[in-house]
C-alpha cells in the first residue's frame, strides 16, 4: 500500500519555525512602538515645517517660506552657533573627564564599587532636579560659589552666572558636563575591563611605558567602545531641552537658545507651529552627520588596530 503523503504545513507554520520569520515576528512590538512614538511625530514635524500652522489652526501649505525665513532671522543662526559650541565643547570636557575617570576606577583602589555606584548619581537623578540645584548655585545673589570667593577675598562682588551671555553659556555647559561625566565613565569604564590584562603585561615587559601602553594597546582596542560612546554624548547633548529650559529659558537676550529650546519657544508659547517645527526639522542633518561619522568609524577596522 503506497505511503499517505501527510499534509501540506500551514503557512503561519512554517513562518514560526523559521527563524527568520521569528526574529521578525519578535520585533514587531518595537517595530510598532517607533512607528507611533517616532516616525509619526518625525513625518508630522516635517510636513508642519512646510506650512503655515498654527496654534488653533491647520494651516495651508507654504512650501519652503519658513525655511527661507529662518535663513533671514539672526535669533536662529545665534542658536546654531549655541547649540555647536555647546555640543562640540561640553562633549571634550565630558570625554577627557569620562576617561579619566573610567582610567582611575578601573585601577585596584580600595571601596571602588562604592565609587562606581557614586558617580553614577549625576547620572541617574532627573535632569529637572539637578538644573533646579545648578539653578541655586548660579543664583546671581545666594550662589555658593560666589560666596567662597568673596571669603577668600578672590572677588569683590558676586559674579552673575546667568545674567551675562557668556557666563550663562559657560554655566550652563558645566551642568551639562556635570550630569554627563558618569554615562561616559561607566561605558569607557565597561569597554576597558574587557581588554586583556596580559597585552598590558606584555607591553610592559617589552619596555612600553604607561603612556605608551595607553596610545598603543589600550586605545586602539577601546576606540570601538568611544565611537559609541560619543555618538550617543553628542546627540544628548545637542537635543539637551530640559537644563537649558530650567536654567535660563534661553537667555539672557538669547544668548543660551539652542535650536530644541528656539523651536519649543517658537511653536508652543509663541504659537507658531510651522516655524517651530522648521527649526526642529534643521537639526536633522546635524544629527545624521554625527550618526554617519560614528558609523563610518566604527566600519574602520584600521582604528580598532592602532593604524594612523
Amino acid at each position: 500500500m503506497p505511503p499517505v503523503p501527510e499534509p501540506r504545513a500551514s503557512f503561519w507554520r512554517r513562518f514560526t519555525e523559521s527563524r527568520n520569520g521569528l526574529g521578525l515576528l519578535f520585533m514587531l512590538p518595537a517595530a510598532a512602538f517607533l512607528l507611533c512614538f517616532l516616525t509619526y511625530p518625525l513625518g508630522l514635524g516635517v510636513w508642519l515645517g512646510f506650512t503655515d500652522a498654527r496654534i488653533g489652526r491647520a494651516g495651508q501649505w507654504i512650501g519652503l517660506e519658513n525655511y527661507q525665513w529662518l535663513m533671514d532671522d539672526p535669533v536662529f543662526w545665534l542658536s546654531v552657533f549655541n547649540t555647536l559650541f555647546y555640543t562640540v565643547l561640553a562633549s571634550v570636557l565630558k570625554f577627557g573627564l569620562g576617561l579619566w575617570l573610567a582610567l582611575l576606577l578601573n585601577r585596584h583602589l580600595p571601596c571602588k564599587n562604592f565609587f562606581r555606584a557614586i558617580i553614577l548619581l549625576p547620572w541617574v537623578v532627573p535632569t529637572v532636579l539637578s538644573a533646579l540645584a545648578f539653578w541655586w548655585i548660579f543664583d546671581s545673589q545666594f550662589s555658593i560659589i560666589s560666596w567662597v570667593l568673596l571669603k577668600w577675598g578672590i572677588i569683590s562682588q558676586p559674579i552673575n552666572f546667568l545674567g551675562d551671555p557668556w557666563n550663562a553659556r559657560l554655566s550652563v555647559m558645566a551642568a551639562n558636563v556635570w550630569r554627563g561625566i558618569p554615562f561616559v565613565a561607566i561605558s569607557l569604564l565597561a569597554g576597558l575591563q574587557t581588554i586583556p590584562q596580559s597585552l598590558n603585561e606584555a607591553a610592559a615587559i617589552d619596555g612600553a611605558t604607561s603612556w605608551q601602553r595607553f596610545r598603543r594597546v589600550t586605545l586602539p582596542l577601546l576606540t570601538p567602545i568611544i565611537a559609541v560612546v560619543m555618538t550617543f554624548s553628542v546627540l544628548f547633548t545637542f537635543t539637551d531641552f530640559q537644563l537649558i529650559y530650567v536654567l535660563t529659558r534661553g537667555g539672557p537676550v538669547n544668548a543660551t537658545h539652542l535650536m530644541a529650546t528656539l523651536s519649543f519657544q517658537r511653536a508652543i508659547p509663541g504659537g507658531q507651529l510651522g516655524e517651530g517645527a522648521a527649526i526642529a526639522v534643521a537639526m536633522i542633518p546635524f544629527l545624521l552627520a554625527a550618526i554617519l561619522f560614528s558609523f563610518f568609524g566604527l566600519q574602520r577596522r584600521k582604528w580598532q588596530q592602532g593604524a594612523d
